[in-house]
């Protein structure tokens, strides 16, 4: 059993494979353009992808406590390969839109379901103090697999702007079987509830009731929405901004994610040296300053800002999430991670439209300093009281 259960580990990279070889994704603001989007209508369709996320969020991950992480994972999977086929066949707002929402709710089913059932099989495997150490290979394996997808991308966008979404969906497909020959590891403890009232009760506990577990994922949310903005939003506009051929942008955007896959990889060595506090206040300073700096150098120097920046990116997700993984148990654990991220899109769909109709209607430089003051702002108010209740 321990050999089979040990697949898991290799199934669950083939789905994150999978989910972030994203051929299109460094030409995806010009491919918005080139189908007549301004970055104000691409940042709300971007919102709503993160809306219909947020729709399914929580209950997506206690679907995936109570009915399996398996079952839920499948599902996210199917829904994956029908909303890229439904973008490589769509050539407007409307059926982008659709596309987005299908996605979407596909991407809720599987964020917290996967990094659930990685905890849970090595729980099993009485590795679950390695989880960190994992963790940033899953995060290093998607972000190697984005680098691969972007430089086979700007070969693809030789053909058309589009054809990369044709080749999408069948990189989609990869999950399915992978998902389909997943094994349910076993619980530690056993769901005895369901229904709405028990997710109602488990998003109390996170968000209220455990004080300590409320403000490491409130601190999480908005490092992982300030970074979510920056490579959603920010990279593509920033490069066109400058004016580097689009060529390079196949080799920008894939030597960006390499340094977050190489840093993830060593995340939780370099966590051990510095210690929670100290990781801590490096992310709440570094990741929204890398805003503010960028704002100063709308230039080929700010190229050297976007790589310090993921470099902090790389560091901080993995960690962050092991925090919030230390202290919650595994019953609830696809769920209150489903919590987590339901707050990073919350935030996300908040601030990217703001973003976008800043950059459209003023510049880009205004779009970031504002950005980068309100993410300081919040994450040194959420890592005050983290600290705190730490203590405590």
């Amino acid at each position: 059993m321990g050999k089979s259960l040990q697949s898991n580990i290799i199934k669950l990279y083939l789905i994150k494979i999978a989910k972030w070889f994203m051929l299109f994704m460094p030409f995806m603001i010009p491919f918005y353009q080139d189908n007549g989007l301004t970055l104000s209508q691409i940042s709300i369709l971007k919102a709503i992808y993160s809306i219909s996320i947020v729709v399914l969020e929580i209950p997506s991950g206690y679907l995936a406590d109570v009915l399996g992480r398996k079952k839920t994972l499948i599902i996210g999977s199917i829904l994956g390969f029908i909303g890229f086929f439904t973008y490589s066949i769509s050539y407007g707002i409307v059926g982008f839109l659709i596309a987005e929402i299908i996605l979407g709710f596909g991407q809720s089913l599987i964020s917290g379901a996967d990094s659930a059932m990685l905890y849970d099989t090595l729980d099993d495997l009485g590795k679950k103090d390695q989880y960190t150490k994992y963790e940033g290979r899953v995060i290093s394996i998607g972000n190697l697999s984005e680098t691969l997808a972007a430089i086979a991308g700007g070969l693809l966008i030789g053909i058309s702007l589009r054809f990369p979404y044709f080749v999408q969906t069948g990189v989609a497909f990869i999950a399915i079987p992978a998902s389909l020959t997943l094994i349910e590891p076993k619980r530690n403890t056993k769901i005895l509830n369901s229904g709405i009232k028990y997710i109602l009760k488990i998003v109390k506990y996170a968000l209220y009731d455990n004080k300590e577990l409320r403000w490491n994922i409130i601190h999480s949310s908005i490092i992982g929405a300030a970074t979510l903005t920056m490579a959603t939003l920010i990279v593509q506009p920033f490069l066109l901004e400058i004016e580097i051929p689009l060529f390079y942008f196949g080799i920008v955007w894939p030597a960006l994610n390499i340094t977050v896959g190489i840093v993830a990889l060593f995340a939780y060595k370099i966590e051990r040296k510095l210690n929670k506090n100290k990781s801590l206040i490096l992310i709440s300073f570094f990741i929204p300053l890398g805003y503010i700096a960028l704002s100063q150098a709308v230039n080929y120097w700010g190229l050297l800002i976007l790589f310090i920046f993921y470099i902090f990116r790389g560091f901080a997700t993995p960690i962050l999430k092991d925090y919030i993984n230390r202290l919650c148990t595994s019953d609830i654990r696809a769920t209150v991670l489903s919590v987590r991220n339901f707050v990073i899109r919350i935030f996300f769909a908040i601030i990217g439209p703001f973003v976008g109709w800043r950059t459209d209607k003023y510049s880009i430089q205004e779009a970031l300093f504002i950005s980068g003051v309100l993410f300081l702002i919040l994450a040194l108010v959420a890592l005050f009281f983290q600290i705190k209740k730490t203590k405590n």
